[in-house]
C-alpha cells in the first residue's frame, strides 16, 4: 500500500465550518420573531458543500479507500465541485466532475484554476435537468480508472454526517434549541444530518424543507429548473419523511425574488438556494408564533450568479419583467 496521505493541521481545510450566525433582524420586520441566518458562503469555497466534500474525502483517505493514485470522479452543478476542487488539489488527487449547462462560467473558471478536468453533458435526462445524464457518465468513468474513487454525495453516509457539526455549530452559536430550521433540500444530507443529531439530543425543532418546484424529492412530478443548488430528479435515499414538518416548493422565480429581498434589506449576496430559504420564510412566518426562534440556513455566496440572478436582462429573458415577480 502506498504511504498514507497525510493532513496537517491548521491548513486551508481547517477553515471549512465553523460559519456565522447573524441577525437578520430587518428581513421581516413587522413580525415579532428572533431570525437567524447562517451563513455558509464563508467557507472557504463559498458554500456548505466545503463540509461534504472534507469529510467524504478525509475519509475516504483514513480508510484507505483514497491513495495518492485513486482519480476521484463526481457529478456536479457547482458547489460540490469547488468544495472537492479544493480539498483535491490540496492533498494532490487527480479530480474530474461531470457537469451540465448549468455550471456558471465563473465556477468553471474556478475549477480549472484548481487544475479539475471537466466532462460536460448536454442531454437532459426526462426528469427536468441533467442529474441523471451526468451520474451515467460517472459510471461510465469509474469503470474506465480502475484506481477510481465516487464520493457520491447522494449515498454516501458521510454526507449527512458532516452536518452534524453544523447542528452542533447552531446551538452553541444560539445558546439554545431552535424552534424552526430552514434547509434547501437537493441530496436532502443536510436535512438528515441536522435531524439525525438534533434527535440525539432528543430535541426536535421544526425543520421545514424547502424545495424547487420541478424536484422530484418530496413526490412531485419533474419540471424544468433552471437555478442549481436545490432540487434534484431522482429521489433522495437520505430523506426521511418524519423528519420534517413541513415542505415548501419554491420557482425559480421566487429564488431570485428572495435573494434581492435578501440583499435589499440584509446587504447580504446570496445563491439561489438561499433566496429560495428566504421566499419560504416570507410564505410561513405569518403562522410562526411570536417569539419564535428561526434559523435560515444560507446555503452559498450570490457571487457566482452575478451573470443570472442578479443580472436583470437574464431576468428579463427568461422570466419577464422583475416588476411581475417580486412583491416586497
Amino acid at each position: 500500500m502506498n504511504q498514507q496521505i497525510s493532513r496537517p493541521q491548521r491548513c486551508i481545510l481547517d477553515c471549512i465550518g465553523n460559519t456565522p450566525l447573524v441577525s437578520l433582524l430587518r428581513l421581516f420586520p413587522d413580525y415579532p420573531v428572533q431570525l437567524y441566518g447562517k451563513l455558509e458562503m464563508f467557507n472557504p469555497g463559498g458554500s456548505i458543500k466545503d463540509r461534504t466534500a472534507v469529510k467524504i474525502i478525509t475519509n475516504g483517505i483514513q480508510t484507505g479507500a483514497i491513495t495518492h493514485e485513486t482519480v476521484i470522479v463526481e457529478s456536479t452543478s457547482g458547489n460540490m465541485g469547488v468544495g472537492l476542487a479544493r480539498i483535491c488539489h490540496y492533498f494532490g488527487l487527480r479530480l474530474i466532475l461531470v457537469t451540465d449547462p448549468h455550471l456558471n462560467s465563473l465556477t468553471e473558471s474556478i475549477l480549472k484554476a484548481f487544475q479539475v478536468e471537466l466532462i460536460r453533458v448536454d442531454q437532459e435526462d426526462g426528469m427536468g435537468g441533467y442529474l441523471n445524464s451526468r451520474l451515467q457518465k460517472v459510471q461510465e468513468l469509474l469503470e474506465r480508472y480502475e484506481n477510481s474513487f465516487w464520493p457520491d454525495q447522494y449515498h454516501n453516509p458521510q454526507s449527512p454526517l458532516a452536518h452534524r457539526e453544523t447542528y452542533r455549530e447552531i446551538l452553541e452559536s444560539l445558546g439554545k434549541v431552535p424552534d424552526y430550521i430552514f434547509v434547501a433540500t437537493s441530496t436532502c444530507g443536510t436535512l438528515r444530518g441536522i435531524a439525525d443529531a438534533a434527535a440525539e439530543r432528543n430535541e426536535f425543532p421544526s425543520i421545514i424543507a424547502v424545495d424547487s418546484a420541478g424536484s422530484v424529492v418530496f413526490g412531485n412530478e419533474p419540471g424544468t429548473r433552471l437555478i442549481p443548488g436545490m432540487g434534484a430528479g431522482r429521489p433522495s435515499d437520505f430523506l426521511i419523511d418524519a423528519q420534517v414538518s413541513s415542505v415548501i416548493h419554491v420557482s425559480d422565480q421566487d429564488c431570485i425574488a428572495g435573494c434581492n429581498l435578501l440583499l435589499d434589506r440584509e446587504s447580504i449576496l446570496a445563491g439561489g438556494s438561499s433566496g429560495g430559504i428566504v421566499f419560504a420564510i416570507q410564505q410561513m412566518i405569518p403562522r410562526i408564533p411570536p417569539n419564535a426562534t428561526i434559523v435560515a440556513l444560507l446555503p452559498d455566496s450570490g457571487e457566482r450568479y452575478l451573470e443570472t440572478i442578479f443580472n436583470k436582462s437574464w431576468v428579463l429573458d427568461h422570466f419577464g419583467e422583475p416588476s411581475q415577480l417580486i412583491e416586497q
